[in-house]
C-alpha cells in the first residue's frame, strides 16, 4: 500500500474530486479525515470508507475560517496522532458569465475559498509538519489557471493564484521537508460541471467543451485521485512545485 501509516486529510471531500481523493488514499492505507462544509456529505464518505474496511473520520470545517481551518488539523491529529498530507481540494466557481455580471461577493467567495483557504491551511499545518520533520500539500488548481476560458476570469484568476502559490510555497517550505504541489484537471464530471458550462449540462452543450480535450473526454474523480496518490507518496519524494496537468491534452 502507497500510504501505508499516513494520515491525511481531504477537503471538499463529500463528492466530486475530493470523494475520490478520499477513497483512493484510505484503499491506499491511509487514515483519512474527510472535511466539506455539507457535514451529511463527509458523514456519508467517511462511514462508506469505513464500511470497506479503512480508516476514516469526518470533520465539518469552512475551510475560508481560521479557526475552522486550525479545528480541522487538530481533529485529524486528535483522531490519527500524526498528519503526513493535506489536500486542499475544496473549491467554489461564479457561474459561467461576463465578469461585469459578477457580484463582489461572488468574487469574494471565490477568492476566499479557492485561495484564502490554502494560506490558512497552510498556517494551521506547519507547526505540526515541523513537529514530524517534514508532510506533504496537494492543491487542486485547475486547467482554467493555464488555458483560461471567457466568462470565468474571477475562477481563472483564482487558480492562476493557486499554482503561483504552490511554486513559492515549495521554495518556502523546502528547509521543513514539507513538499507542495498542485493538480490542474480539465473539466470534470462533479457538481460544478453546469456553473462551468454556464449553459445546462446536455450532451449537445457537451460537445462544445468536449471539441478542447484530444482525449474525448471529462476528467473524472479517479483521474485526479490517481495523480494525487502519486504526488502524496513516497514516489514522488523528490517532486515539489509542480503543478501536474491532468487534462487529456487540453493544455498542449
Amino acid at each position: 500500500m502507497r500510504l501505508k501509516d499516513k494520515a491525511a486529510l481531504v477537503t471538499g471531500g463529500g463528492s466530486g474530486f475530493g470523494e475520490g481523493i478520499a477513497r483512493r488514499f484510505a484503499a491506499e492505507g491511509a487514515a483519512v479525515l474527510v472535511v466539506d462544509i455539507d457535514e451529511a456529505a463527509a458523514q456519508r464518505v467517511a462511514g462508506s470508507i469505513v464500511q470497506q474496511g479503512g480508516r476514516a473520520e469526518p470533520c465539518r470545517a469552512d475551510v475560508g475560517r481560521k479557526a475552522e481551518a486550525e479545528a480541522m488539523v487538530e481533529a485529524a491529529v486528535a483522531a490519527f496522532g500524526r498528519l503526513d498530507i493535506c489536500v486542499n481540494n475544496a473549491g467554489w466557481s461564479h457561474r459561467n458569465k461576463p465578469i461585469e455580471e459578477v457580484s463582489e461577493a461572488e468574487f469574494d467567495r471565490v477568492f476566499t475559498v479557492n485561495v484564502k483557504a490554502i494560506y490558512l491551511a497552510a498556517l494551521a499545518l506547519l507547526p505540526q509538519f515541523r513537529r514530524q520533520g517534514g508532510g506533504v500539500i496537494v492543491n487542486t488548481s485547475s486547467t482554467a489557471a493555464l488555458r483560461p476560458r471567457p466568462n470565468l476570469t474571477v475562477y481563472n484568476a483564482s487558480k492562476g493564484a493557486v499554482n503561483t502559490m504552490t511554486k513559492s510555497m515549495a521554495v518556502e517550505f523546502a528547509p521543513w521537508r514539507v513538499r507542495v504541489n498542485a493538480i490542474c484537471p480539465v473539466i470534470g464530471e462533479t457538481a460544478l460541471t453546469e456553473t462551468f458550462m454556464g449553459v445546462p449540462d446536455t450532451p449537445e452543450n457537451r460537445k462544445k467543451f468536449l471539441a478542447g480535450i484530444p482525449l474525448g473526454r471529462y476528467s473524472r474523480p479517479e483521474d485526479i485521485a490517481q495523480a494525487a496518490l502519486y504526488l502524496a507518496s513516497d514516489e514522488a519524494q523528490f517532486i515539489t512545485g509542480v503543478c501536474l496537468e491532468v487534462d487529456g491534452g487540453r493544455c498542449v
